[in-house]
């Protein structure tokens, strides 16, 4: 950081000095909020909408790809890295052991490593690590594994500081593949949809202590993670269950509106994070669900702008939005989907790009960077003209399925065996 000069002048009024401080004050409280939102400590970003706030990324990259920084072997999961402070989270599992490794964001030599034993296996024998993102908030790491452990460690050291377990507790099931909630820290309180019996469906934990704060609703977990957000004025949490939409003030646990959104077959699932923009909400899901836009009047009522089926039926991959367009994959992973921009307010689908395989998308200053399943990283304006990417670099093997974090210029992405640090910025 550069030395700031400050020079008074004794000729000014005690006004023009105060207004000067203000200015200053101000502008320091813009930069510093500008480096923290550089950083990546959640799923999906600082706000939970896949966007990167900031603008320092480059347009063009060398012929062989982004300079890589570093890279680790790694252990199995579909659980993404994150970022803060200068530190790196990944949660895999080595052996039987599901494992919090934390690393130098920068130059990736470990700093410390927690452990604890897993039996989990998958159902349909596929990958048998944890599957949701940690989150790192007020210098704690927050842990939710495949089995329902959750964790709450200090970030310096990696000592636990409480423990909870989501089957134990209240009896969770296992689900079709696993328990796969990313952890949301709101206020006090860490509210998880973990799919309980007795009215915990959706819970919250003093997020200090580990203690149960409250619970609510006997709504099954589905594989999306919750969001909070301000409307009209109050705080709302907003959970994807497997049954549909549900929004709760997130301090008492009080249920404020719902909206049954879930396909009629069985082996479904609803994946993708509810999206909010200003006062409205897209959700989206495949399996003959589709999408739907919903506005969140006072007095907690939800009033429908649009559904269908044929917009944009989000898999997994959360979309996400700029300037009143949506932007997501459209379709199943396995049956190969499309890459479309939508009309917010409307559903209209103003392009469709395909074939292209299924993968991440993140929004950093204008444009769009996908991570996709094929180990493909590409870079296009986020325009509704049409889909035009400008820098494209192979950086993995096929198998990325995690979601990526881009934190101060540096894209952290994995695959099934590997994490690579990539520097992204302005050269």
């Amino acid at each position: 950081m550069r030395h700031l000069h400050i020079h008074g002048n004794s000729s000014q009024s005690p006004f023009r000095r105060a207004r000067f401080y203000l200015i200053l004050i101000a502008a320091l409280c813009h930069w510093m909020g500008t480096i923290e939102a550089s950083d990546w400590p959640q799923f999906l970003g600082p706000a939970r909408d896949g966007i990167y706030a900031g603008g320092d990324l480059a347009r063009v990259w060398p012929k062989e790809g982004p300079p890589k920084l570093w890279e680790k072997k790694i252990g199995q999961g579909f659980s993404g890295p994150v970022v803060a402070d200068g530190k790196l989270i990944l949660f895999h599992r080595l052996g039987d052991q599901e494992t919090i490794h934390c690393f130098d964001a920068t130059k990736g030599n470990q700093l410390w490593t927690f452990q604890y034993a897993t039996t989990y296996r998958d159902d349909f024998g596929s990958d048998e690590g944890p599957r949701a993102t940690p989150t790192i908030a007020d210098g704690k790491v927050f842990t939710f594994g495949a089995e329902g452990a959750l964790h709450c460690l200090d970030l310096a050291t990696g000592k636990k500081i409480w423990s909870a377990h989501a089957k134990d507790q209240f009896a969770s099931p296992k689900g079709y593949f696993g328990m796969a909630c990313s952890p949301l820290v709101e206020g006090n309180h860490l509210l998880l949809n973990i799919g309980g019996e007795n009215g915990s469906g959706i819970v919250a934990f003093d997020k200090n202590t580990g203690k149960l704060a409250w619970k609510a609703t006997d709504h099954a977990a589905g594989y999306s993670s919750p969001v909070s957000t301000t409307i009209h004025g109050a705080r709302h949490a907003l959970f994807f269950t497997r049954s549909g939409l549900v929004t709760l003030d997130p301090e008492k646990g009080k249920l404020q509106s719902e909206f049954p959104f879930r396909a009629r077959m069985q082996a479904s699932v609803n994946a993708a994070t509810p999206l909010v923009i200003d006062d409205l909400i897209f959700l989206s899901a495949s399996y003959q669900v589709g999408a739907v836009v919903l506005a969140l009047k006072e007095g907690n009522k939800l009033q429908k702008l649009w559904a269908s089926d044929d917009s944009l039926s989000n898999h997994y991959a959360t979309s996400v939005h700029q300037a009143g367009f949506l932007y997501g994959f459209h379709g199943r992973q396995e049956e190969g989907p499309s890459l479309r921009c939508v009309e917010l307010k409307t559903g209209k689908v103003r392009w469709t790009h395909d074939p292209i395989p299924a993968g991440t998308i993140i929004l950093a200053d204008g444009f769009l960077l996908l991570v996709l399943e094929d180990g493909r990283l590409m870079l296009a304006p986020a325009s509704a003209d049409g889909f035009k990417p400008v820098a494209e670099a192979q950086v993995l093997s096929h198998g990325v399925r995690a979601h990526p974090a881009l934190a101060n210029g540096n894209l952290y992405a994995r695959s099934k065996d590997k994490l690579v640090c990539l520097d992204l910025g302005k050269r």
